[in-house]
């Protein structure tokens, strides 16, 4: 099933469905989701993060089991479930977009392009990024390489890669992939409902939590909040993910290899992927 996935239109929604029920007997639901992401890359059509993360989560009560007369096997834990009541609270009593911007340190006021020097303070030094067009046109290259390309790019996985090139679950080789991705220096949260000033404010509480130090504006409708984790315990860093989850964060991008939106980057459409806030600070003491 996994050397042959469905071209778009061709049932792909229900072919993701069926290859994660048989997967969880094998693979914690974050590899799932990875190893899903890199099986769909050329199918066609454009699949988010949050179709995949729904297929692996719904299957989990189906699950394909081994031994039928074993007990049942335990599931991976799921997301939480959005806490609507929470989430308004903080909306209705949070600061918004312009909120966000005056915060900044320092605040971006022109409409110049900046990714290069963000990207400077976000990763120091000459670290191996994976950066990309699309998720299926990207590459990984030195830092130092990607020096004027990154503005007119759209996609970033937001932790420095460990070797050029690694191994698929399908043990395809890959310059993206879970495999070559390194330890967790970003977790990005990312908001889908709701508006531009609800995320803001969503992003604000959460940075009681957790060091904020970029938010970016996905193009579309959504923020991005950058969050440092970076030598943080993994208990620690879960435990704040999903409180993230429960006001309604994307859980997609709890995968190390994910894609996000590069800091100032452009969509396909062309569209600037605006920056509204940065604060380097909490990076001063970080490798």
């Amino acid at each position: 099933m996994l050397a042959a996935p469905p071209r778009a239109g061709e049932g792909l929604h229900n072919w993701l469905y069926r290859v994660a029920r048989q997967l969880h007997a094998h693979l914690p639901a974050v590899e799932i989701v990875a190893l899903l992401e890199s099986r769909v890359q050329n199918c066609g059509r454009h699949v988010s993060g949050k179709e995949i993360t729904d297929a692996v989560q719904s299957s989990m009560a189906t699950a394909w089991q081994p031994n039928a007369n074993t007990a049942p096997m335990k599931p991976a834990a799921k997301w939480p479930r959005v806490n609507e009541e929470q989430r308004a609270s903080i909306i209705r009593d949070g600061g918004g977009l312009a909120d966000l911007w005056e915060l900044s340190k320092p605040r971006i006021e022109d409409s110049g392009v900046h990714t290069d020097e963000i990207i400077d303070r976000l990763f120091p030094g000459n670290p191996l990024l994976c950066c990309g067009k699309s998720s299926a046109i990207f590459d990984t290259r030195p830092r130092g390489a990607w020096r004027g390309a990154l503005a007119k790019l759209a996609l970033v996985v937001p932790s420095p890669m460990t070797a050029v090139e690694g191994v698929t679950k399908a043990g395809k080789p890959s310059r993206h992939t879970l495999n070559n991705t390194g330890p967790r220096r970003f977790l990005i949260c990312e908001f889908d409902t709701g508006t531009a000033d609800d995320h803001a404010a969503l992003l604000l509480h959460l940075a009681e939590y957790a060091p904020l130090v970029c938010v970016v504006h996905s193009g579309g409708k959504s923020l991005h909040g950058w969050f440092c984790v970076h030598g943080l315990p993994d208990a620690k860093v879960e435990k704040f993910f999903r409180y993230a989850v429960s006001l309604g964060a994307d859980p997609a991008t709890w995968s190390r290899s994910q894609f996000v939106r590069m800091p100032g980057g452009t969509r396909d459409n062309g569209k600037r992927q605006a920056v509204y806030f940065t604060n380097f600070k909490p990076l001063e003491s970080k490798p």
